[in-house]
């Protein structure tokens, strides 16, 4: 996303004629529309799209041509958004112990895969300090153990208001968010959960799954809302088992499940290509 340009996300009652109109008015100021998604959903009668558009082209200004669009989007009775590109969203990754998924993240933004600028690495748990610091990333330490869950809480706020976060990712945070938290930053906290194991709760899934001889292990990686590991899923990755798989195994595999996923769900997130539309993420995948 190097390009210098424009992502209009837009959701609205579906109606003829949105795609030609919205690519009129593109082509009306000499934009150039390099990618379109979009999806009509019969059963609620709503329309969802996302268009890219290049802009240097324009014979008015991004600011002028964002303004100019409010007629239109009233016109449908849409909710919309623009993002300027290029940019990298500034995204705080919450850890405890483990720490393949923050590898992951850390990998592929190196890569330039991930448009994003991690702020800090914060943990509840020391564990992740030497990844985060080999890094050239601040680690902050949170106590949140006993009676300091709500006073780590309010250090983590601060943080993240200081340093202007956009993006909260959960990269195996095992601490669950208070309601307030979930609400102020509704839309952008992003999780990973190993989902398809949803009968084996408490200590040791893994090994509890192997007990019961499952046939497939999965992550999701979602949006967090205050009910807990069921915001709208933005990704999901399986894994086929087998009978001679041990417990051992099954987390080898589980990993390779959440890094994907949570790798995933954040360059959906990021590039803008989810909507939130209830309980349900619509991702529109590149």
């Amino acid at each position: 996303m190097s390009r210098e340009g424009l992502i209009l996300k837009l959701t609205c009652p579906d109606q003829p004629g949105i795609v030609a109109k919205v690519a009129g008015y593109i082509a009306e100021h000499q934009g150039n529309l390099v990618e379109l998604n979009q999806f009509s959903d019969s059963l609620n009668a709503k329309f969802f799209a996302r268009f890219e558009i290049e802009t240097p082209g324009m014979t008015v200004s991004v600011d002028e041509f964002i303004s100019g669009f409010g007629a239109m989007g009233d016109a449908f009775m849409a909710t919309w958004h623009f993002r300027r590109l290029p940019y990298k969203m500034r995204t705080a990754v919450m850890v405890t112990k483990t720490d393949h998924c923050l590898n992951e993240i850390l990998w592929r933004t190196g890569l330039g895969e991930l448009p994003v600028e991690i702020t800090s690495i914060i943990g509840n748990r020391d564990n992740c300090r030497e990844v985060a610091e080999k890094a050239g990333l601040s680690f902050h330490l949170i106590d949140m153990d006993g009676d300091n869950k709500e006073s780590g809480f309010g250090e983590i706020r601060k943080i993240l208001e200081e340093q202007q976060v956009e993006l909260i990712v959960l990269a195996r945070f095992m601490q669950i968010l208070p309601d307030d938290f979930c609400a102020d930053y509704s839309g952008r906290i992003i999780n990973i959960h190993h989902s398809f194991l949803p009968a084996f709760i408490g200590a040791s899934p893994y090994k509890q799954a192997h007990e019961r001889g499952v046939k497939l292990i999965g992550a999701t990686c979602h949006y967090v809302t205050s009910e807990l590991d069921a915001g709208p899923i933005i990704e999901q990755e399986v894994e086929r088992v087998q009978h001679f798989h041990a417990p051992s195994d099954l987390v080898r595999l589980g990993r390779n499940c959440e890094r994907n996923a949570i790798a995933k769900g954040i360059r959906y997130h990021v590039h803008d290509r989810t909507i939130i539309d209830g309980k349900r993420a619509i991702v529109f995948s590149d």
